[in-house]
């Protein structure tokens, strides 16, 4: 089997609550990176600051996790015993609504952590619209001086969950590198959270990556694929992405979520952040860190990879180097 290459987890999500478990993310691998979400668009500034904060706290009190200031904390060009047995922690926002309007917040919310934030969670808010938006006008005056911020203060500007014409202004805007986060292709399967090629090729132009999600109604059919199946259609997206735009744009974040039950519970309760045609595959369905690193009974996606004839570095350069790539291009530190 194939070894696995460090991970660099551009998005995964906890309950969002100061109650949340912290060990759940020691199911990935030691020596992995790992943003974890801390708010989209129902969150106020308090809500993102106490849900942060305990987070820190939590994992100084752990003691297996070590908090991102630098790029050499979250990827070490040459990693050392300390960052081989912990794990780097860095956190993102999913909606600018927890800014409140105030651009301020972004240095406020680095200080703590924050390494990457997307102006809009599916629907249209002060910054620009959504995924789900039926009118798409895109970025707003706000949300453009909101990505000269991100530029300015050093946290990623992420087109996840954005309108097509949103993502396109971010990457016109950007004087640095994009990223969607955690983003498929549209070409290998037509939801209106994926993306299209001009997307892509746009963040590809800036420098920036796409990072590849393990969600199942974002690969295909979520209601039909087996947990190996979810893996190969990761790898359907990962390929068709490297062909469309170049290896080196290309990333994995799976953004799993360790309280599906509760999501798709809040989602069936609250419909307002979706609508029928972003669930009409059912609950949804995740790839866990054990399926896509090959460590439960399923081949792994760096195996499927290597299968598919990815060679050794470029499997690398998707498992995290070129994240690493783009970070020490725009984070401050």
């Amino acid at each position: 089997m194939s070894h696995n290459p460090r991970l660099w987890e551009q998005h995964c999500c906890l309950p969002l609550l100061p109650t949340a478990d912290l060990a759940e993310l020691t199911r990935y691998p030691t020596g992995s990176y790992l943003s974890v979400n801390i708010g989209y668009s129902p969150h106020s500034t308090r809500d993102s600051l106490e849900l942060v904060t305990q987070f820190r706290r939590d994992a100084l009190t752990d003691g297996r996790f070590r908090l991102v200031h630098s790029i050499e904390d979250a990827w070490p060009e040459t990693p050392t015993e300390e960052t081989d047995a912990t794990l780097a922690l860095a956190f993102d926002l999913e909606d600018s609504g927890p800014l409140e309007g105030d651009l301020d917040n972004v240095e406020l919310f680095y200080e703590l952590g924050l390494r990457s934030l997307g102006p809009s969670y599916n629907y249209r808010n002060a910054a620009g619209c959504g995924c789900l938006d039926a009118e798409d006008t895109g970025l707003t005056g706000y949300g453009r001086e909101l990505i000269r911020k991100l530029n300015e203060v050093g946290v990623f500007a992420d087109g996840s969950h954005c309108s097509r014409r949103t993502g396109l202004d971010i990457s016109e805007t950007t004087s640095v590198p994009m990223i969607y986060s955690h983003s498929n292709f549209a070409a290998v399967w037509a939801h209106p959270r994926n993306i299209g090629d001009d997307q892509a090729k746009a963040c590809a132009a800036t420098g920036g990556v796409i990072g590849i999600n393990g969600v199942g109604i974002f690969l295909g059919h979520n209601e039909v694929q087996a947990r190996a199946e979810r893996i190969e259609a990761m790898a359907d997206h990962i390929v068709y992405g490297a062909e469309l735009v170049g290896i080196e744009h290309i990333g994995v974040s799976s953004d799993f979520s360790f309280d599906a039950d509760e999501f798709n519970q809040a989602i069936a309760a609250d419909p307002s952040n979706f609508s029928a045609d972003y669930t009409r595959y059912g609950p949804l369905q995740w790839v866990p860190p054990e399926d896509l690193l090959g460590v439960s009974n399923v081949p792994g996606l760096n195996q499927v990879l290597a299968a598919r004839g990815l060679s050794e570095a470029d499997r690398a350069a998707v498992f995290g180097g070129n994240f690493a790539r783009v970070a020490r291009q725009v984070w401050r530190d």
